[in-house]
């Protein structure tokens, strides 16, 4: 299957599309980045600037479309520093909730950190040996302590290029009090942390992120090193360094791309993301920094392999696209997926028995199977009234291979499958035309009944069998084990089946 991670950072948009060929592995199918610079003024004005937040939608919006051309089935999102920070960050998350159908995760610093580093040790080998991890972004730089089998220590710190970039309130070049004052303000905020960092024993630095990278790129690039398609484990020393992060701070903001391996977009506050770094390296006591070419996009990834690779195995065997998008929908929210199939086996036997009634042939079966396996996602939101959070996130979790009907429909499914069934004083039933509203009165009742005849969770109804008349319905169920509760639970929910085949139903052990 193929995967998407984009990464919603404070300078720059990133996306990487993947696909995994097992619990351990994916390979790389296309990387894209957009230097939007979210954060810019974010630190001085708390808000995104117009400007930015539109160019951050349409980014995104483009993303998505191409995810859908390389048949991804998940988008895994996440934002850092200047979406958190920001006054209408909210709003825009909520934009790309609306009219994109992606639900971002807004991650914290030190989450942030964890998933760096998930990157960074597939990326370098660490050979048993512990390694501080520097990551400086728009809005933060995160410092990170681990090997290869864990994490010892993570932090964030409120130190990062753009946010830099508003302390000075200048592009150009910066005087050597300036300089010295910027100093100090690294200093200060950086040192309680990596005095911390000190009591751990760590043989290296290594420096992820692109301005970390390109800042490297341009020593090596001023030593006459050749760099054949990325500078991954590269190692560049303190001193070579020092003499980029010289020039570029004397330079008008035009001229610092005249430096090889420093591109046009980053002229702004690449500066300042040199000279953090500088500072930064002085508190590590390194003479040296190895550079890394994964970062948080890959995290995302990893991390959702090492948590669903069980369920991704599962999915896996799901029998077209539509059934796989729904197993990971309900993978997406934690829903337990066996007990969702034996739900969905349950009202397979109920729709084909019952087929033979009037108003039944023109119903889909197909889209009763997928509502059984989603109908419960609301759960991870809230258990209050779950059934209205369920119709949401069906509505905007971006399921594949749905068309718009489709979707509402499987949405009206979950919110009717407890609780209440679809009544005409529902605003949202009503805005439904006739035929729609037959389809959801017939499948809502059936999944009704199938979701009652597993009350307890435990798979004990085994087989069914529908006897029918023109006045009465009898549901005989079988099973080894004491049956009552889910005859009980399938009997209070049979009203909207029995309201819409016009008959009495009775749910009995057989």
């Amino acid at each position: 299957m193929n995967l998407a991670a984009i990464d919603i950072g404070t300078n720059s948009i990133h996306m990487i599309i993947v696909k995994v060929t097992s619990r351990q592995t994916f390979e790389v199918l296309i990387q894209e980045k957009e230097m939007v610079k979210l954060g810019v003024g974010v630190f001085a004005n708390k808000r995104i600037n117009q400007k930015a937040f539109d160019a951050g939608i349409e980014t995104i919006t483009r993303y998505v479309q191409l995810a859908d051309q390389y048949g991804v089935e998940e988008i895994i999102t996440a934002a850092t520093s200047a979406t958190r920070e920001a006054k209408n960050g909210r709003e825009f998350l909520d934009r790309l909730i609306q009219d994109i159908g992606l639900i971002p995760q807004l991650i914290s610093g030190k989450e942030e950190s964890r998933l760096i580093f998930l990157a960074v040790r597939k990326a370098i080998d660490l050979r048993g040996e512990n390694a501080l991890v520097l990551d400086i972004g728009g809005g933060s730089t995160e410092a990170v302590i681990g090997n290869q089998d864990s994490v010892l220590f993570k932090s964030s710190l409120k130190l990062g290029v753009l946010r830099l970039l508003d302390r000075v309130g200048v592009q150009g070049p910066l005087d050597a009090n300036q300089q010295e004052a910027l100093r100090e303000h690294v200093r200060e905020t950086a040192q309680k942390i990596f005095k911390r960092i000190s009591t751990f024993k760590f043989s290296r630095v290594i420096g992820t992120s692109g301005t970390i990278r390109s800042l490297g790129e341009a020593c090596l690039i001023s030593n006459d090193t050749t760099i054949v398609n990325s500078v991954n484990a590269e190692v560049v020393k303190v001193g070579d360094l020092e003499k980029i992060v010289k020039k570029l701070l004397q330079m008008e903001p035009e001229k610092r791309s005249d430096i090889p391996g420093i591109s046009s977009n980053r002229v702004d506050a690449v500066h300042l993301g040199g000279l953090l770094l500088l500072e930064l390296l002085e508190l590590a006591g390194a003479d040296k920094i190895t550079l890394c070419d994964a970062s948080l996009r890959e995290g995302l990834i990893i991390d959702y392999i090492e948590k669903n690779g069980q369920k991704l195995e599962e999915i896996g065997d799901g029998k077209n696209l539509r059934e796989r998008s729904s197993l990971l929908l309900a993978a997406r929210y934690a829903t337990d997926i066996e007990p969702k199939k034996h739900v969905s086996r349950l009202a397979m036997q109920l729709f084909d028995q019952l087929n033979g009634l009037a108003g039944m042939k023109s119903l889909s079966k197909e889209l009763l199977c997928h509502a059984c396996l989603i109908y419960d996602v609301g759960l991870f939101v809230n258990f209050q009234d779950y059934q209205k959070h369920s119709r949401y996130l069906i509505l905007h979790g971006r399921l594949r291979g749905f068309n718009n009907e489709e979707l509402m429909l499987l949405s009206h499914l979950a919110r009717y499958h407890r609780k209440s069934g679809p009544k005409k004083r529902h605003k949202k039933f009503r805005r439904l035309d006739k035929k729609q509203r037959m389809m959801l009165r017939g499948l809502a009742g059936i999944l009704r009944i199938a979701v009652g005849l597993d009350k307890t969770k435990n798979q004990w109804v085994e087989n069914i069998d529908c006897i029918t008349d023109n006045k009465k319905i009898t549901i005989k169920i079988f099973g080894e084990e004491n049956l009552d509760m889910e005859i009980w639970e399938a009997q209070r929910y049979s009203d909207t089946l029995s309201g819409f085949l016009k008959r009495k139903i009775e749910v009995v052990k057989g």
